[in-house]
C-alpha cells in the first residue's frame, strides 16, 4: 500500500506518516522544500520516501501526478493560518484567500490530479484533515480564514464521497482534536493520539464509512 501525506515534515503530518509506515505502508512524505521532505523521511524510517510538494503549486501537483506509478491513500493534511487574531466582520480577505489556497484548493487540485491512480487502487482512501472549528453546528466567531476554509473542505468531502462511491473510494474528514503542535500550541493532547484518528480513516476496511466527519473513530456533527 502506498500513501501520500501532505505537510508531513512536522506535527500531525509527520506522525501520520510514521504510523502508516509502521503499519507497512510505503509513505510519500511531502513538504514544500526538498530538504524538509528528506529530513522528515529519514525520521519516519525506511518505509518513507521524500517528495517535494507545495499543494498551492499546480506545477508541483502535475509533476507528482506524472511521476507516481501507484497510490492507495491520500492524506490531505497540509494547512495554514489558524487566525485567532481575526474576526469575520473585519477579516483581511487576503489572509482568508491565502488560507483557502492551501486548506481547500490545494487538496482539491491534488485529488483531481491523483484520481486516476486512486481509481486504479484496490483499496483507495482519501482523508481530509479538518477541524471541529469547521463544524457549522457549533461554530461561533473567530478564526474566520481557518474555519471557513475547513468548512469548505468538509463540503468537498461530502461531494466527493457521493461522486466517488461507485469507484469504491472512501472519502472522509477527520478532526484530530486539539493537539500539541506548532499550530495548536501547548496544552493539547499528544500528537500520536491526534494522528491515530487520521490513520483510522486511512486504513478503513472496504465496507467502512464514507462521507463522514470523525474524531477518534466517532462521528462529529457537520
Amino acid at each position: 500500500m502506498i500513501a501520500l501525506v501532505t505537510g508531513a515534515n512536522r506535527g500531525i503530518g509527520r506522525e501520520v506518516a510514521r504510523q502508516l509506515a509502521a503499519a507497512g505502508h510505503t509513505v510519500l512524505v511531502t513538504a514544500r522544500s526538498a530538504e524538509a521532505a528528506a529530513e522528515a523521511a529519514r525520521s519516519v524510517g525506511p518505509n518513507a520516501r521524500p517528495l517535494r510538494l507545495d499543494v498551492t503549486s499546480e506545477a508541483d501537483i502535475a509533476e507528482a501526478a506524472r511521476d507516481l506509478e501507484a497510490l492507495d491513500v491520500l492524506v490531505n493534511n497540509a494547512a495554514i493560518t489558524y487566525d485567532t487574531w481575526q474576526h469575520a466582520a473585519t477579516a483581511d480577505l487576503d489572509v482568508v484567500r491565502e488560507a483557502a489556497e492551501t486548506n481547500l484548493y490545494g487538496p482539491w487540485r491534488l485529488i483531481q490530479a491523483l484520481l486516476p491512480l486512486l481509481r486504479a487502487s484496490p483499496h483507495p482512501r482519501i482523508v481530509n484533515v479538518s477541524s471541529e472549528a469547521a463544524s457549522l453546528t457549533g461554530m461561533g466567531g473567530g478564526t474566520p480564514a481557518y474555519s471557513a476554509s475547513k468548512a469548505a473542505l468538509n463540503a468537498l468531502t461530502r461531494m466527493l464521497a457521493a461522486e466517488l462511491r461507485a469507484d469504491r473510494i472512501l472519502v472522509n474528514s477527520v478532526c484530530p482534536g486539539w493537539v500539541a503542535t506548532d499550530m495548536g500550541g501547548p496544552g493539547g493532547r499528544p500528537v500520536a493520539e491526534g494522528a491515530a484518528s487520521v490513520v483510522w480513516a486511512a486504513t478503513l476496511p472496504d465496507d467502512g464509512p464514507t462521507g463522514g466527519f470523525f474524531r477518534d473513530g466517532q462521528p462529529l456533527p457537520w
